[in-house]
């Protein structure tokens, strides 16, 4: 199947098995490795992606759903070879671990912050709530979305 989308901003064409999944074609492919598999049946969020905006997990998203759609990828959140301001935080607040479930965790509250500049530690709870980390106990990466919300808010005009 022939399938265009926008991958991180920029338009992507290929051909795709019909029922291949989005996760599948992401890493094989495209050669986008840092979403990653975990489950395998939407449990994780390991390889939570965006969809037009919405978290979602690739492993459960058939990759001719994206036709015509926008998908953005951890690798997207980077620019001009720098780490994104959430990225930043995760590295200086220790909200990454292994890094299996980091990626996932990350969409899921760059999603957040996009929704919601200033969420309450509640609020941040519930936006990661579908992603499973076996490292840590939360309060880091909690603590990490934080302190890049508090980064945003303090460049915002205002």
């Amino acid at each position: 199947m022939r399938m265009t989308f926008t991958l991180n901003g920029r338009s992507r064409t290929l051909d795709a098995p019909p029922l291949a999944r989005l996760l599948d074609i992401l890493r094989g492919p495209l050669g986008l490795t840092g979403t990653k598999e975990g489950c395998g049946e939407g449990e994780c969020g390991s390889c939570t992606v965006l969809l037009d905006g919405v978290p979602v997990n690739a492993c459960l998203v058939v990759a001719g759903q994206c036709d015509g759609r926008t998908v953005l990828t951890v690798e997207g959140l980077a620019s001009m070879n720098a780490l994104s301001d959430l990225q930043e935080a995760f590295v200086k607040e220790g909200g990454a671990q292994c890094g299996i479930c980091t990626p996932g965790i990350l969409m899921a509250a760059h999603a957040l912050l996009a929704a919601n500049p200033q969420p309450g530690e509640g609020e941040i709870r519930e936006s990661i709530a579908g992603n499973i980390c076996r490292c840590t106990g939360y309060q880091r990466i909690v603590e990490s979305i934080r302190h890049a919300a508090k980064e945003q808010a303090a460049r915002e005009p205002g």
